[in-house]
């Protein structure tokens, strides 16, 4: 089995994935008790599926963007898994995770003008972390790396039809609707990063060999960027 971690932000994620079925899966926020509920949460879960430490045959740890700290300390418990035991680590961007429960188009949608999906989560102090996507026949496809942004700036740098979807604030979403010709908002459930996709693109990654080495694997940390309105 893949174990799938994300701790990415104060909405912590485990999962357990076959290759064909999702096992397992726990979603839950934490109050930045990342470090003291991991490893139980981990525990429980095997506990739960019948299964031990030694049923895992690779990690995915999602890498990034996010909270300094939280990221860290996934980062850390994914490696020290990965060493401990040899097993092979596949890092995944975060925001891929967020872009992977959306949907695509379907084809010929919106003809003339490329579906286009603005990827989201929380980075303190009303900032968010934004990675845009364009349709691809293979899935979501990044745009450029991730950038930081606020729903204000989001909001109006949006001219075209595009969809939102991620963590949001009731005021990034109040924002967010004043452009409602142009921006549609996922639903909140849509909006819940699952570790049961983050399992999927790792397990997909591990598979065809792109896997990463625990010593150099680093978390993706934001930088303050603009860019042309969208």
């Amino acid at each position: 089995m893949l174990l799938a971690i994300d701790t990415s932000t104060a909405q912590t994620g485990l999962a357990l994935y076959d290759g064909v079925q999702v096992v397992a899966e726990w979603v839950w926020v934490t109050r930045l008790n990342h470090t003291r509920e991991l490893a139980p949460a981990l525990a429980s879960l095997l506990e739960r599926v019948g299964a031990g430490v030694d049923s895992l045959q690779a990690l995915g740890v999602a890498i990034g963007p996010g909270s300094f700290t939280s990221l860290r300390v996934g980062l850390a418990f994914a490696k020290g898994l990965a060493l401990g035991r040899g097993l092979p680590l596949v890092g995944v961007p975060t925001l891929d995770v967020v872009a992977a429960a959306v949907p695509l188009p379907p084809a010929g949608a919106e003809a003339g003008s490329p579906p286009r999906l603005a990827a989201v989560l929380q980075a303190g102090r009303g900032r968010l972390a934004l990675v845009w996507y364009r349709a691809a026949a293979a899935g979501w496809q990044a745009e450029g790396p991730a950038q930081v942004t606020t729903a204000e700036e989001l909001a109006a740098r949006i001219r075209r039809p595009t969809l939102v979807c991620g963590e949001l604030t009731a005021e990034d979403v109040r924002l967010l609707r004043r452009r409602f010709k142009n921006v549609s908002l996922a639903s909140p459930a849509q909006c819940v990063r699952r570790p049961a996709l983050l399992a999927e693109l790792a397990w997909r990654r591990w598979q065809a060999g792109q896997v990463d080495s625990p010593a150099s694997l680093a978390p993706i940390y934001l930088h303050v960027a603009g860019g042309p309105p969208a």
